[in-house]
């Protein structure tokens, strides 16, 4: 009996322990806490073992941390095949999750990033998809109504990749992200309304969200700031101060016309 109880002990050690001799938290979501600990004190490699071990019992914040990771490579070398399983395990378990909880932003974040490896593809293992990629983004983007997601899927319906190309359509997800706060929609949308890109210029609206969009910081910043300085200059007195209104109702969370949304 006493050797029995002694070999007992030993498993259940053993099953505490991971590879490295690290102690593993006494449950799932303690391990995902214990490893964002050790992210934030630089210890990667305890932190990565926490994360998997909590991971396989399907703690949502530990796929989603690994997958950036992966493929982010914050900490870790790029691996776009493995974040790509992680993140597709999370969408496959919580794909129902309901929009608002605080693992919401987990699912909806992966939903986004297999939405660009199926647009551009994964070298030897996914071939570009951009339908597939279509269909994922149009999910985040309603379900969760998630703002990147929005972004993305109205850049499909404007270049006419992987949807039928309708612009507005394409206008109209870019409005529900640029409202949102996603400063990428707010510059793709105010082009669209300066220019007239196959929706009715409308100069107010789209001098209000190029003045919002020029505060964000892009990597082409200079041609949104472009942009709004020709709209700016080609906005007569009363679209000037429609322009300063939607503004202000913008920053104050109030709508600010019901006509804004753009038209065929």
């Amino acid at each position: 009996m006493r050797r029995s109880a002694v070999i007992l002990s030993i498993c259940l050690l053993a099953l505490a322990v991971g590879p490295a001799g690290v102690v593993m938290p006494s449950s799932p979501r303690d391990a995902f806490r214990s490893a964002t600990q050790a992210l934030r004190q630089g210890k990667t490699e305890q932190a990565i073992l926490e994360l998997e071990y909590a991971a396989q019992r399907g703690v949502p914040g530990a796929l989603w941390k690994l997958g950036r990771m992966y493929a982010d490579g914050d900490g870790v070398r790029v691996n776009k095949a493995r974040a790509y399983e992680y993140f597709r395990r999370l969408t496959t378990i919580y794909a129902d999750e309901s929009s608002g909880t605080p693992n919401a932003r987990y699912v909806a974040n992966a939903f986004v990033t297999l939405g660009q490896y199926y647009l551009d593809g994964i070298p030897g293992m996914l071939k570009p998809d951009p339908w597939r990629a279509r269909e994922v983004f149009h999910y985040a983007a309603s379900h969760f109504a998630d703002p990147e997601a929005q972004y993305y899927l109205g850049g499909l319906y404007r270049s006419g990749r992987g949807a039928q190309k309708d612009p507005v359509q394409a206008a109209l997800w870019l409005l529900f992200s640029a409202e949102k706060g996603e400063h990428r929609a707010q510059a793709v949308l105010g082009e669209m309304l300066f220019k007239g890109d196959e929706v009715p210029q409308q100069a107010a609206l789209a001098l209000c969200w190029l003045t919002i969009a020029k505060d964000g910081r892009f990597p082409d910043e200079g041609r949104i700031t472009d942009m709004y300085s020709r709209a700016l200059a080609q906005a007569n007195e009363q679209d000037r101060v429609q322009a300063e209104d939607c503004e202000k109702a913008f920053y104050s969370g109030h709508d600010f016309d019901p006509d804004r949304t753009p038209r065929r």
